[in-house]
């Protein structure tokens, strides 16, 4: 689990490509201090298994699903990575609850700068937009952000200086890919209220008969 405040941005050293899956060499510094083998990382918003361990990188593996549903596979040596270790029990939740469990991609259409802020607008798919509201939290990237603007198409984010500095978000182009991440309350609270399709469930004759 993680927050979506990113800690430190981290380079790509190496990528070795199996038939469908990946295994990611990643430079970094101040999240490897206390970091094990075995401990998980959001990397671009996708939780990641440290299987190795260097004075300054870590290695993972990317499994096929993880590849065809965010843009890991895409990654070239020098890219930079938004990098975060899993939350603890003593740590501030400063951003959302992130679980580094990637919905799918989104593609940059526009960044527009509005005084101090960078609106970023990204186009996805309708299956990720119906859980995206204007004021709700949305992980792109693995960062935790609010939705300024939603339709049926795209959504919009905007981005704080300080998080314009220690983030690659605005270092990104219109065409480039992102890792989405929807808010995961809004999924659980669709299939409690089978908007999944199933009749099980709750409705809104059940809260009635039962007093609400």
């Amino acid at each position: 689990m993680f927050t979506g405040i990113i800690e430190e941005i981290g380079t790509v050293k190496r990528m070795t490509r199996g038939k469908r899956s990946v295994v990611l060499e990643i430079e970094a510094h101040k999240i490897l201090e206390d970091t094990k083998i075995g401990d998980s990382i959001s990397t671009n918003g996708v939780c990641l298994t440290v299987t190795e361990l260097g004075a300054d990188f870590f290695r993972a593996d990317v499994m096929p699903e993880t590849v065809s549903r965010s843009g890991l596979g895409e990654f070239r040596p020098g890219d930079r990575v938004n990098l975060e270790r899993a939350l603890t029990l003593k740590s501030r939740l400063g951003g959302h609850l992130v679980a580094g469990h990637v919905d799918g991609t989104g593609t940059i259409t526009a960044l527009e700068r509005d005084d101090n802020a960078i609106g970023i607008t990204i186009r996805t798919s309708p299956e990720l937009l119906r859980y995206i509201l204007e004021k709700g939290s949305i992980a792109v990237d693995g960062v935790s952000l609010t939705v300024v603007y939603a339709d049926e198409a795209v959504f919009r984010v905007a981005v704080i200086p300080h998080t314009q500095t220690e983030t690659t978000l605005t270092s990104r182009k219109p065409g480039d890919t992102v890792n989405i991440e929807n808010d995961m309350i809004a999924r659980y609270v669709e299939k409690l209220l089978g908007g999944n399709g199933k009749k099980n469930g709750l409705s809104l004759d059940f809260l009635q008969e039962n007093g609400f």
